[in-house]
Formats: C-alpha cells, sequence, structure tokens
C-alpha cells in the first residue's frame, strides 16, 4: 500500500520556525521529484518547493530566502524547513512525491494526507 507519511505541523509564532517531513513508503518503487504545497480555504493548491532526484530545487518567490526543502535518498523522505513564519502563511501542508509503484505502472502523483500549519501574531 502506498502511503506518505507527514510529520512536523503545528503552531508556531510568527518570525518562527518549523521543519515539515515527509516518509514515502518502500511501495513507491522509484521517485522522482518530491514536493511541498499548501492551500488555504478557498483556494487553490499552490506549490511552495520542489526538489528532483538529482537535487535540484524550485521555490515559490514568497518563500525564497526563507524555506529550504532537502531529502534522504535512502529515507525516502523530504523536508521542508521554514524559518522566519509570517501571519500570512497558515495553511494546510500537503507532501507530492511523483513516482511509480512498479515499472510498468505509469508516473503517478502521490500526496500525503496534509498537516496544519498555524502562525500566531
Amino acid at each position: 500500500q502506498v502511503e506518505l507519511v507527514e510529520s512536523g505541523g503545528g503552531l508556531v509564532q510568527s518570525g518562527g520556525s518549523l521543519r515539515l517531513s515527509c516518509a514515502a513508503s518502500r511501495s513507491i518503487s522509484t521517485i522522482y521529484s518530491m514536493a511541498w504545497y499548501r492551500q488555504t480555504p478557498g483556494k487553490q493548491r499552490d506549490l511552495v518547493a520542489s526538489i528532483g532526484s538529482g537535487g535540484s530545487t524550485t521555490y515559490a518567490d514568497s518563500v525564497k530566502g526563507r524555506f529550504t526543502i532537502s531529502r534522504e535518498n535512502a529515507e525516502r523522505t523530504v523536508h521542508l524547513q521554514m524559518n522566519s513564519l509570517k501571519p500570512e502563511e497558515p495553511a494546510v501542508y500537503y507532501c507530492k512525491v511523483v513516482g511509480r509503484d512498479n515499472i510498468l505502472r505509469p508516473i503517478t502523483n502521490y500526496w500525503g494526507q496534509g498537516m496544519q500549519v498555524t502562525v500566531s501574531s
């Protein structure tokens, strides 16, 4: 069974830091890219940061210089270090893994269940 297990969400003060983690189950036999998205009520889910299999990264303009995405391939885990969090950044944060569970099956987007991040002013 394919599973993404997210951890690290919660409440933080404005200006504070949180580290999100997402571990992919071994049923995803091949992992390509890994990413974090966030969504607020009534809005679309937006990309926060992504990291490719070779380590190349992409960030939303709003988080550049404050957030860092990293991955541990051996642990099949992706992290998002979030610093200097702003009051307007509370959202549900989702992990996404692009991969295959079988070489004969198509590349699939796998999503975590989402974690609430709340920033108090």
